[in-house]
């Protein structure tokens, strides 16, 4: 009996320590809720937002070029020649395989390798041609030999015609005059007929010439043709430009390049070795917000993969056009920051949390800006803890606190959810409200000194 009541005394004590500490839980706990004291210290007005972390500079990886082509140009026809050479045309390029993105490599190192399934085919019926080419080019050479030849000799024939018909013309004096007419008109065919023969042959030799000539350039573009497709492929391999990081290119619709993928022969960049030595920060503000920010203003950057890491940086350059993002209703505008330092643990695509220092104030009280209520007069006004209503003139705010140029004191309890009888309370600082007046009025003033000056 005498146990029990121990035991049942000592789970009364223990109810009733529990009960107390729970009480100042919740004492405190509504108290955090409810009021907030009006601190002083430094005060920054900044522009946040995330933002993706890219390197400065970067070295495109690059498909294969066709010889000496110009990229601005089109890309077609190595050993193209106009009316009648040989021509390939080069279409998209797929990636049959590629080095894990991220993958760190050194200048000469494997990192891509593309489907030459096509280019095969065509350097195959290239080597084709090129045979029947060299093959019509040693026909024609023979050919020619033998058919000028032929021609030679009937013209050496026709002059031995041509001294047989002089002989005979020159014994004719001894004949009757109808004898020598016919020696006569004997020889003059003969001699026709030999130049005749010799013109012939000086155009059927110029035109096997060039008929040759014309062979031995297609064998020649031919030729080309095949160490132009051999070089070409020999390309189908990427090795590294130099030592990097490897990161797959991203288009426009941020889809990255992967194995599979078609590249295009006029954008043929397969893939980038980012400069890790120099980053930027890339991320936008809105329409409202781009007025504030200045090329050369410090800005504070976290990296959320490295938390507790803060970098400073300078805003390197503002867009002066806008975008139509998605999910944005407002028209946005590209920044980018300059991170002033470099660390190991960078790496391109970090998610980034940017604030722009757009001015600092020393020394001065602020408080959250849901603690301020406005009344029917616009006047602002905060609800102090001794249940008074304490009219303040504001100045600049963030996008939490506000800071109180005069009406509140360092340490001083507002209320952050007015009371409900709130209405009731005392206003106090009515003489604030001439300060407040003229506060807004030289605000007003230099607001259109800025707008006259920009």
């Amino acid at each position: 009996m005498k146990r029990t009541f121990i035991t049942t005394g000592i789970i009364v004590i223990f109810s009733f320590i529990a009960l107390i500490v729970f009480n100042k839980l919740t004492t405190r706990e509504d108290k955090t809720k409810i009021y907030e004291e009006a601190k002083k210290g430094t005060f920054e007005i900044t522009i946040t937002n995330a933002g993706e972390l890219l390197a400065e500079k970067s070295l495109n990886i690059l498909g294969p070029t066709v010889g000496n082509s110009n990229r601005s140009g089109n890309r077609s026809g190595a050993g193209s020649r106009g009316g009648g050479g040989f021509d390939f045309h080069v279409t998209d390029f797929k990636i049959q395989d590629m080095v894990p993105e991220g993958t760190i490599v050194k200048k000469g190192d494997y990192i891509a390798q593309l489907d030459r399934t096509s280019y095969f085919n065509s350097l195959r019926d290239a080597i084709t041609n090129l045979n029947t080419l060299r093959t019509n080019v040693e026909s024609k050479i023979l050919d020619t030999a033998i058919t000028l030849t032929s021609l030679r000799d009937d013209i050496k024939n026709q002059m031995y015609a041509v001294e047989e018909a002089s002989i005979e013309l020159a014994q004719s004096k001894y004949e009757p005059p109808a004898t020598q007419r016919k020696a006569e008109s004997d020889l003059d065919k003969v001699k026709r007929s030999l130049e005749q023969k010799t013109k012939n042959y000086e155009l059927k030799r110029t035109w096997i010439i060039a008929d040759i000539n014309d062979a031995k350039i297609r064998l020649s573009d031919g030729t080309k043709l095949v160490a132009d497709l051999q070089e070409f492929l020999s390309k189908f391999t990427i090795r590294a430009p130099a030592s990097g990081m490897v990161t797959y290119k991203q288009d426009e619709l941020s889809v990255k390049t992967k194995v599979g993928s078609s590249v295009n022969f006029f954008d043929d960049v397969i893939c980038t070795l980012p400069d890790l030595s120099s980053m930027i920060s890339k991320f936008y503000v809105s329409e409202l917000e781009v007025s504030k920010v200045n090329i050369g203003q410090k800005v504070r950057v976290t990296i959320d993969a490295l938390p507790g890491n803060k970098i400073m940086g300078k805003v390197l350059s503002v867009a002066n056009v806008g975008e139509q993002l998605p999910n944005s209703d407002a028209k946005m505008f590209e920044v980018q920051i300059k991170l002033d330092e470099s660390d190991p643990a960078l790496r391109p695509s970090m998610t980034t949390w940017n604030e722009i220092m757009i001015k600092t104030y020393e020394n001065v009280v602020y408080i959250p800006a849901e603690c301020v209520q406005t009344g029917p007069d616009s006047i602002s006004y905060v609800i102090k803890k001794n249940k008074t209503r304490q009219i303040v003139v504001l100045g600049d705010s963030n996008d939490k606190n506000v800071i109180v140029e005069q009406g509140l004191k360092q340490g001083t309890s507002v209320y952050i959810i007015p009371p409900e009888d709130s209405d009731t309370f005392r206003m106090v600082g009515q003489n604030l409200k001439l300060v407040k007046k003229e506060h807004k009025q030289l605000r007003k003033s230099e607001n259109n000194k800025n707008i006259l000056k920009n």
